[in-house]
């Protein structure tokens, strides 16, 4: 029931912070709060009890997963309620609760107006994340991954800036019109798995080897790949990514940056590879070069940005570039580093938008051209602006430096051209990095600015968040042990996959009427 409960506990919060928001604007925040302590509190239990399970893997063979509840639905259909978590779900259900509180105590005084509405609509939309990251059961993904997008577009439309209802209508349409796409490629999967095993089912280990020729199994792989590329977002889906970040609220760009984006990333890995091995080794040159397009396009971008909300935005499509790039590359050193890429992304670029956000909340303006000496005034403020940063330059010392080495590693051993043409990309980082930096930070205070200074509730989101990326760029690797048995699986299921459809398509060819029969079987062996 824990898996259960992590999200009913958000979706109860929600409804809570709803009704007593009509009574006072404390009681929404306080309980958001609290109901996402108690998430964490579960989540970091559940990371304990595997790291000692992790621990006896030399003695005892890796379950697929570290808890689970399987429920039956719509039989008629084979629809489940079917929640799973392995490694690669753990951390990213941990990274979306700590993300979560930072978003409630960034939006403490900033939201005024409808708090119970807004903190209804943040803890819903930290459940739908929380579903599309545990769902094993297909439709239970995409009711999960429809969930999320909701609620989003009212914090933009709602609580967003000038251009809110411009910005939060572009991304439900992109992100809308790309889910219906996955959808029919859903959909396109079950009827064929049906049409081989007489077996309805959207059960992800079913799905898992149902063979596809070439024609077929390519188009719905890329229905899959847009639908997450456009969440990803991969360059020229990412349109839309812009205009919503800048204008969200502080809280939405936090969930934006470090949650949604992974949404797409955790797709890619759960999803595409592993349902179709043959047709993504056959897409593998076409996103790889997309991601090192992401990479330089996104860098540059950021460089000629002037507002600082549209400078981090940018910054996002350069990193998450690095995540398509070690997703595709597929080998150990790759997989790691995407892993790595995503969450210490999600801390530092979160930590950004944090970082603007009390900087235009003080100010009043989020352009560069109007900022300038503010270490004079707000030096701590400036030195955790200056910390996130660094981190999102890749330093060396900080996670980020981990996550993009090790991709660059697992490239390398791939394609040397697209590791010397990422490798650019860092350096471009250093450079729109220091333009973030000296733009707001340093110079002359030709404004006279006298604002107020990080304040203790601030420094406690700020602080936790610099520690984790020094822990996680000085000793990473209990994050890189707590995936490697789900990266394992993954690649069990991809290797899985192939041998299952070349198996299927020799039977196929020597005996028709037995194909499907002789596809359960070794379904059944699997």
């Amino acid at each position: 029931m824990i898996l259960i409960c992590l999200i009913a506990i958000l979706i109860l919060g929600g409804l809570l912070s709803w009704f007593t928001g009509r009574r006072s604007n404390l009681w929404p925040r306080c309980i958001s709060l609290a109901f996402l302590g108690v998430d964490l509190i579960l989540s970091l239990m559940l990371w304990s009890r595997d790291a000692s399970q992790v621990k006896l893997l030399p003695a005892l063979a890796p379950k697929a997963w570290i808890e689970e509840v399987d429920w039956t639905w719509v039989p008629q259909l084979g629809i489940h309620l079917h929640l799973a978590l392995d490694g690669l779900s753990l951390l990213l259900v941990v990274l979306s609760i700590i993300l979560g509180i930072a978003a409630v105590l960034a939006s403490w005084k900033e939201i005024g107006e409808g708090v119970g509405f807004f903190h209804f609509n943040l803890m819903w939309i930290l459940a739908g994340i929380l579903g599309v990251f545990l769902s094993v059961d297909l439709f239970l993904f995409y009711f999960s991954w429809e969930m999320m997008l909701i609620p989003m577009y009212f914090l933009i439309s709602i609580w967003g800036h000038e251009r809110r209802v411009y910005a939060a209508v572009k991304f439900f349409i992109f992100t809308q019109t790309s889910g219906l796409l996955m959808l029919l490629g859903i959909l396109a999967l079950y009827f064929i798995h049906h049409h081989l095993t007489g077996v309805y089912s959207f059960e992800y280990a079913d799905l898992v080897g149902t063979p596809l020729s070439a024609k077929v199994g390519l188009p719905i792989m890329l229905a899959f790949f847009v639908a997450f590329a456009v969440k990803l977002p991969v360059v020229p889906l990412h349109t839309w990514l812009p205009d919503a970040h800048t204008q969200a609220p502080t809280a939405g760009s936090i969930i934006l940056a470090g949650l949604l984006l992974k949404t797409g990333a955790y797709g890619m890995l759960r999803f595409v590879v592993p349902l179709f091995p043959d047709a993504a080794h056959q897409f593998t040159p076409i996103a790889m070069i997309l991601g090192v397009v992401g990479i330089l396009y996104g860098a540059v971008l950021a460089l000629g940005q002037t507002d600082l909300k549209r400078l981090v935005a940018y910054t996002s499509v350069s990193h998450l570039g690095f995540v398509l790039l070690g997703i595709f590359a597929w080998n150990e050193w790759a997989l790691q580093g995407a892993m790595m890429a995503m969450i210490c992304h999600g801390i530092s670029t979160g930590a950004l938008f944090l970082i603007v956000g009390q900087i235009q909340e003080r100010s009043h303006t989020r352009e560069i051209d109007r900022l300038g000496g503010l270490w004079a005034t707000v030096p701590r403020l400036s030195g955790a602006g200056l910390f996130f940063a660094a981190a999102s330059m890749g330093l060396p010392g900080l996670g980020d430096f981990v996550g993009e080495f090790l991709v660059l590693v697992g490239t390398y051993q791939q394609h040397i051209a697209l590791a010397v043409m990422a490798a650019v990309g860092i350096l471009t980082s250093t450079f729109y990095g220091l333009r973030f930096v000296q733009g707001a930070f340093h110079g002359p205070n030709s404004n006279q600015w006298k604002l107020p200074d990080l304040n203790p509730r601030e420094a406690s989101v700020v602080v936790p968040m610099a520690a984790i990326l020094l822990w996680l760029g000085l000793y990473p690797q209990p994050v890189l042990n707590t995936f490697k048995p789900a990266m394992q699986r993954l690649e069990e299921y991809a290797g899985r996959s192939s041998a299952v459809r070349a198996h299927a398509s020799d039977s196929a060819r020597n005996e028709p009427p037995t194909a499907a029969r002789n596809l359960q079987e070794i379904n059944h062996e699997r």
